[in-house]
């Protein structure tokens, strides 16, 4: 039966068929490529590169974390670059958008990376050596010699003369490999890396760090309303912070008096008394640089020092309103030039308030003023400028800062050493320069998974010995039997690195397996004399 069409059909399908045109890859396709770019060795190795660039401008730049008081200064001498700098996070590093972003990409490319890594060398560890090449002398090493003994025997005692090598026999021959560990290593370095990265989040979600200044003679409590900053993580409940407290009972400075080297620091040590609850027995602890105090399981670290002046202020009739120490920031720890305020809200009159400058060795310089020529207090001068009025102490303020503008000026008062006293004009009252202290720059520190971390990079360490020292290698070895009924034995070795100490391993499982086969070799039948052997 033919099968026919009309012509309004047979028109339609006239003409070459088209095929339909190239598709797009979808979205399917573009996560699939994305993830596969994303997941590449490539792109970690570029990702932890940034991620070092990155960290660069933490370890030059002060950095909030640390010490907000060296940030400060940096925004007063740098009053211009400063805010920029501010804009791009450069002051908070290690806690900005875009350094997390690259610490989060680095961890999903290492995941996405390393456990599919992991998973294929756990199925090969589990694998059979692979089957014996047929052509063994096309290998980096091959030998060949001949022996008396059968091919069964041969291969038994390759098997004996292999050892530590992973062993399965195919036929005439015995397949061989070793060196799994380094692999292994190579994982485990990576693994490593990855739960470095998980422990340091981890420590930063959970953890904190608070900075604080301690005259001498004062102490601390771990409250939030003691710190002067403080950086909790994401997940940290700062109403349940370790309950230990700290007293300062004394602090030690030492320069360097002479050479090229004068007015250096040589040691910080703080006498440091602290209980990890209350009613806890009281513990005593030196604390130094790089010396830190561990309490209840956070570490306290000693930053630095500073001066902080004692003022005795009297009000217009002559009664103490004010008598405490007061920190001064320091400039630059060269000469310790610090600036510090002195606020009095409570004198029975108008509020008094006053900006310092604190030198520890004062000395007349060239233009009649003065100036410190060391950071130890050999000598030590403040001079003051005097202001009454309102200190506008309704609205949140710096203790480090004098907002004048509703204050009237009193005037500068003279170069004051310890026990001068400034009469204010107008019967303001006094102030006195009665007595000089010292404090410490503490920073605490809340890490639980610093132990983790820990364990982490000593597993990176191993998993990186284990991929320098351990060699992996094959060897086969064949046993067949040859025209004149001995046996030809073919071994062969291939090493999966460049060592140039591979061929003289090979070379030695050679010799030992023909030494072991020299004592296989039959002994030869007794013959009648005159007969042909």
């Amino acid at each position: 039966m033919t099968k026919t069409t009309t012509g309004a059909s047979a028109g339609a399908s006239t003409g070459p068929e088209r095929s339909p045109g190239p598709r797009g890859l979808g979205p399917l396709g573009w996560f699939r490529w994305a993830w596969r770019i994303l997941t590449s060795m490539r792109t970690a190795l570029i990702l932890l590169f940034l991620l070092a660039v990155g960290a660069i401008p933490g370890s030059i730049l002060p950095q909030n974390v640390v010490s907000v008081d060296e940030v400060a200064t940096y925004f007063r001498e740098h009053p211009e670059l400063a805010p920029w700098l501010d804009r791009f996070y450069l002051f908070d590093v290690f806690s900005s958008p875009w350094y997390a972003a690259i610490y989060l990409l680095l961890f999903v490319s290492l995941a996405g990376c390393v456990i599919p890594r992991a998973l294929t060398h756990a199925r090969a560890v589990g694998a059979r050596p692979v089957r014996t090449p047929r052509h063994l002398d096309r290998m980096p090493y091959s030998a060949r010699f001949t022996t008396g003994a059968s091919p069964e025997t041969v291969l038994e005692r390759a098997r004996g003369s292999l050892r530590g090598y992973r062993t399965e026999q195919y036929g005439d021959s015995v397949s061989s490999e070793s060196g799994y560990l380094r692999e292994a290593g190579n994982v485990l370095f990576h693994l490593a890396l990855l739960g470095l990265l998980l422990a340091l989040a981890a420590g930063s979600f959970f953890g904190y760090r608070g900075n604080m200044l301690v005259v001498e003679g004062d102490g601390f409590a771990n409250t939030l309303p003691s710190y002067d900053a403080f950086y909790p993580g994401h997940w940290t409940d700062v109403d349940d912070l370790q309950p230990f407290t700290l007293h300062l009972d004394d602090f030690e400075a030492a320069f360097i008096e002479e050479g090229d080297l004068r007015g250096q620091a040589a040691s910080y040590v703080a006498d440091m008394a602290y209980t990890e609850a209350p009613g806890a027995e009281e513990g005593r602890h030196r604390l130094e640089v790089n010396h830190p105090l561990t309490v209840d399981g956070v570490q306290v670290y000693l930053l630095g020092h500073g001066y902080a002046p004692e003022f005795t202020v009297r009000g217009a009739d002559g009664e103490v309103v004010f008598d405490q120490a007061v920190p001064f920031l320091y400039r630059e720890t060269a000469s310790f030039t610090s600036d510090g305020v002195v606020k009095v809200p409570d004198t029975g009159g108008e509020q008094l308030g006053f900006v310092g400058v604190f030198l520890p060795t004062a000395a007349a310089d060239g233009a009649g003023g003065l100036v410190s020529t060391f950071p130890d207090a050999e000598d030590p001068v403040v001079t003051l400028e005097g202001y009454r009025g309102d200190l506008g102490l309704v609205e949140p303020q710096s203790v480090y800062q004098l907002r004048t503008g509703g204050m009237e000026e009193l005037g500068s008062s003279p170069a004051l050493r310890i026990g001068d006293t400034w009469e204010l004009p107008d019967g303001a009252g006094s102030i006195t320069f009665s007595g000089l202290s010292e404090y410490v720059s503490l920073q605490t520190n809340r890490d639980a998974a610093r132990p983790f971390a820990l364990g982490s990079a000593v597993t990176a360490v191993a998993g990186l010995l284990l991929t320098l020292f351990v060699r992996p290698r094959r060897v086969w070895v064949r046993a067949t039997g040859g025209a004149d009924g001995r046996t030809v034995v073919e071994v062969a070795g291939l090493g999966k690195t460049e060592a140039a100490g591979d061929n003289a391993a090979f070379h030695d499982i050679t010799t030992r397996l023909a030494e072991r086969l020299r004592g296989e070799e039959p002994e030869p039948r007794p013959t009648r004399p005159g007969s042909d052997r």
